[in-house]
């Protein structure tokens, strides 16, 4: 496939998950985990989210977090019947949802981490 049709099969999507590659090979440890995150993913990509409330409707059992600190968003999404948390941050553009992967794992993992600070994708300097 040339650059030139990536780009346009890119410019054709309507969301973007940043960091999915990272989020596989987390979960490359647990056949469960990972099954878990792909539905989440493949029910994602058939989205057409245009505003916060969007990810609501699509994932029910979500929930929006206000950072206090800078006033930024993320939401909560709970994954395999509550078994496992994705947080992410998000962006609306005009023609592209863009969804940034900040942390994925178990809801004990989760209860241990900071929603609004978390990014265990960051490259680290």
């Amino acid at each position: 496939m040339r650059t030139s049709e990536i780009f346009l099969i890119f410019a054709l999507l309507k969301l973007r998950i940043t960091k999915w590659k990272n989020v596989i090979e987390h979960c490359q440890v647990d056949k469960k985990m990972l099954k878990a995150f792909q539905r989440f993913y493949d029910v994602s990509m058939q989205s057409n989210w245009t505003k916060p409330q969007d990810i609501m409707i699509t994932f029910n059992n979500a929930d929006l977090v206000t950072c206090k600190k800078d006033g930024r968003t993320r939401v909560v999404i709970n994954i395999g019947h509550n078994k496992y948390r994705l947080v992410a941050g998000y962006y609306f553009a005009t023609s592209q949802t863009i969804v940034y992967i900040k942390f994925v794992g178990t809801h004990a993992a989760y209860n241990k981490i900071d929603v609004c600070t978390v990014d265990m994708f960051k490259k680290q300097k």
